[in-house]
């Protein structure tokens, strides 16, 4: 039975880029085992030292890494040779490194992550399942999402599920105008799926809904444009997401794919807490 590994992909960023390359990597090898644990926005020694006492509690894994600081980068390394863990930068030739960790030779499939294989299916479901359910439609098999993601509006809701779906979660997102826009579901079981909720600084989202009035044309909806009204909003969605215990996210600052990583992150949390 062949062994299953622990692969770490740590990344000072978003981890987008080591994610796109270890999934070329994995496509050179066809018996081939693993579970993915991904360490965005890495930054410190003391991140890498944490994630290292993680690493060491599994018995095979294997350290891929996008740092662009050298010396955090160097760290890295010696670190994970004073444990005896495989560490590689993404420069480094892991093709040839990887076969010999795995005793397999590559495929050297061009593309070959390109192949039409269960994984390309899921993730084309998960797009799927995603748009179905963006904005509020199809609540009624919420339970069936990956993610749901709360905010009032222009919170980056939708673009930020579209990423998530791409990569693979089936993603539900919820627009908050008040307490009882929240789906029955996740009021009796707020613990049962990974829900997120995003929330942005008011003079920001003022911003955005004039722009957007402006930009579809539309006479400005002093309801929705109204400042204190959308201080209002926000204030009465975090009290919502406090109630329940939802974790938050402020996307004031973020770009989509920071915010989608931080989303990442809390599901692994979420998904190994249980």
């Amino acid at each position: 039975m062949p062994n299953t590994y622990e692969i770490y992909l740590i990344s000072d960023s978003t981890g987008e880029t080591i994610d796109r390359i270890f999934l070329a990597l994995k496509a050179q090898f066809n018996d081939f085992k693993y579970n993915i644990q991904q360490f965005s926005f890495t930054r410190t020694e003391n991140q890498i030292l944490k994630l290292l006492d993680d690493s060491q509690n599994n018995k095979i894994s294997i350290i891929l890494y996008t740092i662009v600081d050298k010396k955090l980068a160097s760290f890295l390394v010696k670190e994970s040779k004073k444990r005896k863990i495989p560490c590689f930068g993404v420069l480094d030739d892991l093709i040839i490194n990887f076969s010999k960790i795995l005793n397999q030779k590559a495929s050297n499939i061009p593309s070959g992550q390109h192949v039409l294989n269960e994984e390309y299916y899921e993730r084309v479901e998960a797009i799927q399942f995603t748009m179905n359910h963006d904005d509020g439609n199809m609540t009624d098999d919420i339970k069936d999402s990956d993610i749901v993601l709360l905010g009032v509006s222009r919170t980056s809701k939708t673009p930020t599920s579209i990423y998530l779906a791409n990569r693979g979660f089936r993603t539900s997102n919820i627009p908050l105008i008040d307490e009882n826009s929240v789906p029955n579901y996740l009021i009796k079981n707020p613990k049962s799926l990974c829900v997120v909720g995003l929330t942005t600084e008011p003079g920001r989202l003022y911003d955005l809904r004039r722009n957007r009035m402006t930009l579809i044309n539309e006479k400005e909806n002093i309801e929705y444009t109204n400042l204190e009204k959308i201080k209002k909003e926000v204030d009465n969605a975090k009290k919502t997401f406090q109630k329940y215990n939802w974790p938050v996210i402020d996307v004031t600052r973020k770009s989509v794919e920071e915010t989608a990583a931080s989303v990442i992150k809390i599901y692994e949390i979420t998904k190994k807490n249980g």
